[in-house]
């Protein structure tokens, strides 16, 4: 029961988290009750009111791709020590970050990352990382489309003759229409339901694993698994990934979105568009983090509980082609829920990441126009944007899916680091307590640097050598925004 109580606690401290230090950076941040973007600037298309739950539904299902699934699995190879990541991060990292990002958005009109980093980071820093996130979120809805063509195409290709390509063009398809179509047209109708598929995958994983120390007391028809044990491995502090990779800075990587996620603070100016208070951002911005987070965590805890080692998961993952985290996640959905209930897992696998893709050319579109000071009000103007997008991304979609998803997750904390230093500037700058940024800035900060000088598929330099390099970048980092948030705090007296 020990790994049981382990499995609970770590839950409960998500949403106590939530609870409390939401409050906390509520109160550094003070939300008002100034005129939102979606009142100033209503449009029909971009800026749009809607309804908390509604957004709040959209901005999980932007933010939820494969991340918190396939990153959950592929980090579970590290062990428990993935759990202690996903918890932690989730609330002093990735709920920091979304929320107060998603803020300062929502105080710049609902303006784009880029936009936004220019503001406190200078005007290079905006270019650089307009670039940055353009090329990412194309990235991102090229790897969330081919990631659920994918796992489609086995259940069809034999009985309806859609294969992967097929696949492909419907899902680019969707996209198109989600991307120039007004945000209520498609987005604020079929979240919804999209949400109901969400609910029905945690939730079936969730139930076997909360009913599993009471196997043998359930009715059979029941299906709950004998004789496994929740977490039966409690070692948190050892590095149990079998090839030895090391768990600095590789994890911290690997488990992105579960923990913290720069493709988030891309998404969402989005939902800053569509907000009609300043006191909806905790409960849409922090509470989507925290929700992730849950999601992230419950399939972690299944993964190591199903499989119980390392060795097991990387023996059924391992492909041609490298892990392939598809392969145990429709595994345990069949042993524990069956034939019926594996589909509904499997479609839930794939919603995940076409929701988020969608988003994600949506905000390229978007990242252009204001690039170019278009307006977006008129369907053809978006069209001029939209139509070469998606004929650089369906073009993208031949490179090797594998040499994409690579670089993926380290763009992906890159980004993150940047928003939090980003954040941190900006609340130095206004006298408000930076350090809940600062912090985690600091330290994702040496994940990524020290993940480029020593990996193989980067620069591959010594460990030692590698550190000294990251804490040199990491503190001439820190000099410079220290320089110019007092900057932004003089000018502002």
């Amino acid at each position: 029961m020990t790994g049981y109580c382990v499995f609970l606690a770590g839950l409960l401290v998500l949403i106590l988290g939530y609870v409390f230090y939401g409050r906390v950076m509520a109160r550094i941040f003070k939300p008002d009750n100034r005129v939102t973007p979606a009142i100033e600037y209503a449009d029909g298309v971009d800026y749009v009111v809607m309804p908390r739950w509604r957004i709040f539904l959209i901005q999980l299902l932007n933010i939820a791709g494969l991340g918190p699934i396939f990153g959950a699995v592929l980090g579970a190879l590290y062990g428990p020590a993935a759990l202690l990541w996903i918890v932690i991060g989730c609330i002093f990292a990735g709920m920091v970050h979304d929320y107060v990002a998603g803020m300062i958005s929502l105080r710049h009109k609902g303006e784009n990352l880029p936009e936004i980093l220019g503001h406190y980071l200078g005007d290079s820093t905006k270019w650089a990382v307009r670039v940055i996130c353009i090329v990412f979120n194309v990235l991102v809805g090229v790897v969330f489309a081919v990631g659920p063509a994918t796992l489609l195409a086995p259940l069809t290709e034999s009985y309806l003759g859609i294969g992967v390509t097929g696949w492909l063009w419907i899902i680019f398809g969707y996209y198109f229409l989600a991307t120039v179509m007004p945000i209520q047209a498609i987005m604020g109708r079929i979240y919804p339901f999209f949400s109901i598929a969400l609910v029905i995958m945690v939730a079936g994983i969730f139930g076997v694993l909360l009913c599993l120390p009471f196997a043998e007391q359930m009715p059979a028809w029941m299906c709950i698994p004998r004789g496994l044990e929740v977490l039966p491995n409690l070692e948190f502090f050892n590095n149990q990934h079998p090839h030895e990779f090391p768990l600095f800075p590789v994890m911290f990587i690997t488990i992105a979105c579960g923990a913290i996620s720069g493709f988030h603070a891309t998404q969402s100016p989005l939902m800053a568009r569509c907000m009609k208070t300043e006191k909806e951002g905790l409960p849409i911005f922090g509470g989507a983090m925290i929700t992730e987070g849950i999601i992230a965590l419950i399939w972690a805890v299944a993964v190591l509980t199903f499989f119980g080692s390392s060795d097991s998961l990387l023996e059924c993952i391992v492909g041609k082609n490298g892990a392939v985290p598809a392969t145990a996640i429709q595994l345990i959905s069949e042993t524990w829920l069956g034939q019926i209930g594996s589909v509904l897992v499997l479609l839930g696998v794939v919603i995940l990441p076409i929701s988020s893709g969608d988003s994600a050319l949506r905000v390229t579109r978007l990242m252009i126009a204001d690039c170019f000071n278009i307006s977006q009000a008129e369907v053809s103007k978006r069209l001029c944007i939209a139509i070469p997008v998606f004929a650089i991304a369906i073009t993208v979609c031949s490179v090797d899916y594998q040499l994409i998803w690579q670089y993926f997750g380290w763009g992906n904390q890159v980004l993150a680091s940047i928003t939090l230093w980003m954040i941190s500037v900006y609340l130095r700058s206004k006298g408000s307590f930076y350090w809940i940024s600062a912090v985690p800035a600091l330290f994702l900060s040496m994940v990524v640097l020290q993940y480029f000088f020593s990996s193989p598929q980067m620069l591959g330099l010594n460990t030692e050598l590698s550190l000294c390099l990251s804490a040199v970048g990491v503190a001439l980092v820190s000099a410079l925004c220290l320089a110019r948030s007092s900057k932004l705090k003089k000018d502002n007296l």
